[in-house]
């Protein structure tokens, strides 16, 4: 919105900053933040009245979690801070073009049913909250809605056809076939919104993981809309897709504010609300700049978690059928677990996690100078 001021350069100069990326990347970052420290008191102590707490200990942490923190209390919804401060600010500074429409887009859908699910919890009491056919009914539909305009607009129907995979300088598939293209931004849509989802178990660790994930796509999608860049990187040039580095800015300061309530002790949890959604933004931009595989790469703690739980019932489940007796890789999974399990403190999973994914994003990024 506040883009279309650059326009009015010639009646008072300083207004042409507001054509610049960096400038309103900066903007929406700092509006972002302070929109999230203004919410967060009043969403919180709206959900302690509400009562909008678990009542109960998760499965997932058992005692863990009373060992280090009475989390059973503790209000969850907090996603909706991250949604209103990114959402907000994102429209603020942002120009509206197909980039910015599908992202904002995924995330509100898949905002609402990590709401529903949080809601049955908290208020129904209903420990299952929504049904898994339910989640991935709302998950389909956000990506087929979200594929659909893609191939639709023309700023992105041609574009969006191409594969691209890191250390390779040219796309390796182009055009994608519509077969592959949809289960391909489906599986980075679905995969990442249940591998944030599996990662929210520790006061801090989803957020602050996603925070490293988002700088390195801030960047990423800076370097494909600038024309010298990515030519000289050797990366897709996607015209538009600048303006999702303003996303990532909204998005990398409304996590800042919630981690300033959920970093340990947590005064709220982010839930479905926020983490459902969170993996659906991050997912569908990774796909939209072409860069699917490097997503792979710097959310590497988001993989490591699913792939802990997907390791640890596989076994299970096949050793119980081959042995008659359920065997476990991992003391506990997802793996942040684990290690609680193995002694280590809460606060030390969380900081030696942070540090992982920063390394996962400075491994990343490498990826843009050997090709």
């Amino acid at each position: 919105m506040l883009s279309y001021l650059a326009n009015y350069e010639e009646y008072y100069g300083p207004l042409r900053l507001f054509g610049s990326i960096t400038v309103r990347t900066m903007g929406a970052a700092i509006t972002a933040l302070l929109i999230g420290f203004a919410i967060g008191p009043r969403l919180i102590a709206k959900f302690r009245e509400l009562k909008f707490g678990h009542g109960y200990i998760d499965d997932r942490t058992g005692a863990l979690g009373a060992a280090y923190f009475d989390k059973k209390h503790t209000p969850t919804m907090g996603g909706l801070i991250i949604f209103f401060a990114v959402f907000a600010s994102a429209v603020l500074w942002a120009a509206p073009n197909v980039w910015v429409v599908v992202s904002l887009f995924v995330y509100a859908a898949l905002t609402a049913p990590g709401f529903r699910d949080d809601y049955l919890k908290v208020v129904h009491k209903n420990r299952a909250g929504i049904s898994s056919w339910e989640k991935i009914a709302w998950q389909t539909m956000a990506t087929l809605v979200a594929l659909g305009v893609l191939l639709w607009h023309p700023q992105s129907a041609e574009k969006i056809h191409e594969l691209w995979v890191p250390f390779i300088k040219y796309a390796v598939v182009d055009p994608m076939p519509w077969w592959l293209l949809l289960p391909m931004i489906y599986l980075w849509i679905v995969g990442f919104s249940n591998a944030i989802n599996l990662t929210d178990g520790l006061d801090g660790l989803a957020v602050g993981c996603t925070i490293t994930v988002a700088i390195v796509f801030a960047i990423m999608a800076y370097l494909a809309d600038h024309v010298f860049l990515s030519e000289y990187l050797l990366i897709s040039h996607v015209p538009g897709t600048g303006e999702l580095t303003i996303i990532c800015g909204a998005l990398i300061g409304g996590c800042m504010a919630f981690l300033w309530f959920n970093s340990h002790p947590a005064e709220v949890f982010m839930g479905d609300t926020g983490s459902l959604a969170l993996g659906g933004l991050i997912g569908v931009m990774a796909f939209m700049i072409h860069q699917p595989f490097t997503l792979v790469i710097a959310g590497g703690v988001f993989i490591w978690e699913m792939l802990s739980v997907v390791i640890q019932v596989g076994w299970f489940k096949f050793t119980k059928r081959r042995f008659g007796e359920g065997r476990r890789v991992f003391l506990m999974a997802p793996i942040h677990h684990h290690f609680q399990k193995k002694g280590w403190p809460e606060t030390k999973v969380v900081l030696r996690f942070w540090v992982l994914s920063l390394g996962c994003a400075l491994a990343s990024l490498a990826t843009l100078k050997i090709r």
